[in-house]
């Protein structure tokens, strides 16, 4: 049974902080931040929402709606960032080309990140987009968790083979370093597991429950 996690408390005061276009208009870049990636329509803003049990980030059914970097205050010291959704085809080029350059300078510069939680469709695992995420993760050693979402959509048996073969393949990849698990936002499958990655990253937890959230 996994302890009681102290990120629970934190995430029912969450409050939304700020949205920036650009990386200069960010909060003061210190403390800790961990940023949510993921294709637009990877669940991303369900899954940001399921984990804080609030409803921080706006969710749509039209993908791509996620246009800026909008951040969430935890505490005077904590954040979390829900970056903008990559990859929808109905956005128009030039805002693409916009959100690449930005999520790329954010990534490249920004201090108090401290980790990475990215969202892939398990049916859709894998993609472009989620390829470069793991690229950049490896070669500047920023810690990455995967949440493979909408786990529903497949029986449990076709999701636990989908996890281990992209763990397979991340592995072969990209090494051992990345964590990587089976998520739900409707059925609230993996939340308790993905909340004791954010609080390990977000430094709220005693050591010996740390090497358990790593184990």
């Amino acid at each position: 049974m996994l302890p009681k996690n102290p990120i629970i408390g934190l995430c029912q005061q969450a409050s939304f902080l700020i949205s920036a276009a650009k990386v200069d208009q960010c909060p003061e870049d210190s403390g800790l931040e961990v940023a949510f990636a993921g294709r637009s329509n990877a669940g991303k803003s369900s899954a940001l929402n399921t984990l804080t049990h609030a409803s921080l980030a706006r969710t749509s059914k039209t993908p791509g709606r996620t246009q800026l970097l909008n951040f969430f205050r935890l505490d005077d010291e904590r954040r979390l960032v829900d970056l903008p959704g990559y990859g929808y085809a109905k956005v128009p080029i030039p805002l693409k080309q916009h959100w690449q350059k930005h999520l790329e300078a954010y990534l490249g510069s920004r201090e108090s990140l401290c980790g990475l939680v990215l969202m892939m469709d398990i049916r859709h695992p894998l993609t472009e987009f989620d390829q470069m995420m793991l690229d950049w993760s490896v070669a500047s050693g920023m810690p990455l968790h995967i949440l493979l979402t909408k786990a529903d959509k497949l029986a449990f048996g076709a999701a636990k083979n989908a996890l281990l073969k992209v763990r397979q393949d991340i592995r072969k990849q990209w090494g051992e370093g990345i964590s990587i698990q089976l998520f739900s936002a409707p059925k609230r499958m993996g939340v308790e597991e993905a909340q004791m990655v954010l609080a390990g990253w977000l430094d709220l937890l005693p050591e010996e429950d740390e090497e358990s959230a790593e184990a």
